[in-house]
């Protein structure tokens, strides 16, 4: 099947390398940003304020606060809870480091706990479990766009007292028991980087639905500036502003917004393509020795942001050269993610003694296939036509 690898020196399943993630710009978007362009505002201008309107249209939340990127959202929404020195935040560890940094950013401790086995997300169990007096809030990660279970991590929230700040970096679009995500949690971080569902470049939002919250997050994004007269704390002339806390300057400007409200009119179409193409893979993959497909747990719509093959036992010790075989067939594989606790940054200020096995093991054997909307049906054909040939060679346990 499939020839000799394109490692060892045959002909590559594809002439150009396909990556797993690529944004799909079109003219209607471009047309958008050139607006901007000839418009008396680039940044701080009405453009942002429509794409937050839009936001949160798209999500069922009654606000949207937009910022430069996900982490600074994540920074936001972490100050915004509250989260000081002595604080304890619980998340996973199988995501993107922001989804940890942003509590270390507020002098919190991150507290990592295991994952289920199928999903690939944390759980109210394992929450519950690493509740302490110090426990302030808890970042559930919505790992490859599938939601976690929220009405269970509610229970625990609610009885604990904790706000439950969604990394939903991976799941616009998706929705939780027919509920968009956006509009489920306390709040909610999406991102806009370009292999995201819809992208600003980089860029990042929190949706919530509580006033005060919303304001806050204005304010922090801004230095901790407002120029709104009845907030002032005191009496001021008309050319003057009030800065009232240490914030940041994390605003998006009007040229990203532009883009990201534009691309905001096919998030329903780059979701359903999404869904059919993991579905097409799925298909394809189901009865295929050595691998096994994601499960999605009932009640929950996965934008699918990522696919992921997890390799069986008889793979996982070959992973790098599976992967390295694949970049050779020009399909752009990847893998999502180390545990966060295991960079060196983490293992020398106090996690070397973290482990959560389930996370750990999953790490080594995940393998992140191309898929994004801009896909056309020979690239799908020409992953799975690589995945078959180079899984195939490895499986009848040759050498190189």
């Amino acid at each position: 099947m499939g020839g000799k690898l394109a490692v060892f020196g045959g002909k590559p399943v594809r002439d150009l390398f396909l990556p797993y993630g690529r944004q799909w710009i079109s003219k209607e978007d471009k047309a958008a940003v050139e607006r901007i362009l000839d418009s008396p505002y680039l940044t701080t201008g009405p453009a942002v304020a429509g794409f937050e309107r839009k936001t949160a249209a798209c999500t069922g939340a009654k606000y949207a606060v937009s910022f430069s990127s996900g982490t600074a959202a994540l920074h936001a929404a972490c100050f915004t809870a509250g989260i000081r020195e002595g604080d304890e935040v619980i998340t996973s560890p199988l995501t993107f480091a922001a989804s940890a940094n942003c509590i270390l950013y507020c002098g919190g401790t991150p507290v990592f706990v295991d994952v289920d086995p199928r999903t690939y997300l944390i759980t109210a169990e394992h929450i519950e479990a690493a509740v302490t007096e110090r426990t302030k809030a808890v970042i559930p990660v919505d790992f490859t766009g599938q939601p976690a279970d929220y009405d269970a991590i509610r229970k625990v929230a609610d009885k604990y007292n904790l706000v439950i700040i969604e990394d939903a970096a991976h799941a616009l679009g998706a929705s939780y028991r027919n509920e968009k995500i956006g509009a489920v949690s306390d709040m909610t971080m999406f991102s806009f980087h370009p292999v995201k569902p819809v992208t600003t470049g980089e860029g990042g939002i929190i949706t919530t639905n509580d006033e005060d919250w919303y304001k806050k997050l204005v304010q922090f994004r801004t230095h901790g500036i407002t120029k709104h007269a009845p907030d002032y704390i005191k009496e001021r002339a008309p050319w003057e502003y009030e800065m009232q806390f240490l914030g940041f300057n994390y605003r998006m400007t009007d040229i990203q917004a532009a883009l990201g409200e534009s691309q905001l009119d096919r998030l329903d179409s780059f979701t359903l393509m999404r869904e059919a193409y993991a579905d097409y893979y799925n298909k394809a993959f189901r009865n295929i020795k050595g691998v096994t497909v994601p499960f999605q747990e009932q009640g929950g719509r996965s934008s699918w942001h990522l696919y992921i093959l997890k390799l069986d036992k008889e793979l996982t010790d070959r992973r790098k050269e599976i992967f390295e075989a694949l970049v050779a067939e020009n399909i752009g594989v990847n893998v999502h993610y180390m545990p966060v606790y295991q960079h060196p940054y983490y293992q020398k200020h106090g996690y070397d003694q973290v482990c959560c096995p389930t996370a750990e093991k999953l790490y080594q054997q995940f393998l992140t296939l191309p898929l994004f909307p801009a896909m056309g049906q020979q690239d799908l054909d020409d992953v799975i036509e690589a995945v078959r040939k180079v899984l195939n060679y490895y499986q009848g346990g040759s050498g190189s």
